[in-house]
């Protein structure tokens, strides 16, 4: 087995039963000591009537919206004891405690580009999950995949959403990859509020062992068959859509 799957990105996103977007922004972050006086905005803040986003320099965003909160991260190359956003997580949800938290998930996100001399990722979807069959001839395009596997752990269960991709480079020429996505959803069953937010906070603790259950999982199931050979190790821009957390 060939160890060349990367999570890219981190998401934690937590359900609220309603909130004001407009709480979030970025003196308020940094005055109430969520996140370090010395981080950096990449960009201005946006703030709309049903959605607020702050964006650090350091690849950390944080999003606000009526019934949500979502930390983001890009985790490429980077050590467990580097990741922030659970940190940052915890230090939320202790400093605005007027919100009524509902649950978590643990969202991740990485790739598998192809070396050129590999099958596309087209190839890979259809010829290696799927069975050929007829309903691949319809159309005037070739047809597209996007699979969702749902796998039963012992305390969540995992989806998994595997799409086609493209990363693209500076020199904006493109690569196909594969990308896998995995949202791992926890029941949280208590009602009063402190033990709601602490069973919240349970897990958040446990995106590390997320990140090698989706890594377990992807190399040893997906790219383990030599046909298919993938090379992940790659720090470009991968070109797909904003992740909804279950």
């Amino acid at each position: 087995m060939i160890e060349n799957f990367q999570v890219q990105e981190l998401l934690i996103a937590i359900a609220v039963r309603q909130q004001n977007p407009s709480i979030l922004t970025a003196d308020f972050l940094k005055y109430t000591g969520i996140v370090p006086s010395d981080w950096e905005l990449a960009r201005p803040p946006v703030l709309t009537n049903t959605a607020a986003q702050v964006v650090y320099q350091n690849g950390v965003s944080i999003v606000a919206e009526v019934n949500r909160v979502v930390f983001a991260e890009a985790i490429a190359n980077k050590e467990a004891s580097d990741v922030q956003i659970g940190a940052i997580a915890h230090k939320y949800i202790q400093t605005v405690k007027q919100v009524d938290y509902q649950g978590v998930g643990i969202n991740l996100r990485g790739l598998a580009p192809y070396e050129p001399k590999n099958l596309s990722a087209r190839n890979f979807t259809f010829s290696n999950l799927l069975q050929p069959g007829a309903w691949q001839d319809f159309g005037s395009a070739p047809v597209e995949a996007s699979m969702r596997l749902v796998y039963t752990l012992d305390e969540t269960r995992l989806y998994l959403d595997i799409n086609e991709a493209q990363l693209q480079y500076p020199d904006q020429t493109t690569k196909p990859a594969v990308l896998f996505s995995a949202n791992f959803n926890r029941a949280i069953n208590q009602e009063e509020p402190a033990a709601r937010l602490a069973a919240i906070g349970a897990v958040i603790d446990k995106w590390q062992g997320d990140v090698e259950t989706l890594k377990e999982l992807v190399n040893s199931k997906f790219l383990n068959n030599q046909s298919y050979l993938i090379n992940a190790t790659t720090t470009e821009t991968l070109l797909f859509p904003s992740v909804v957390a279950e």
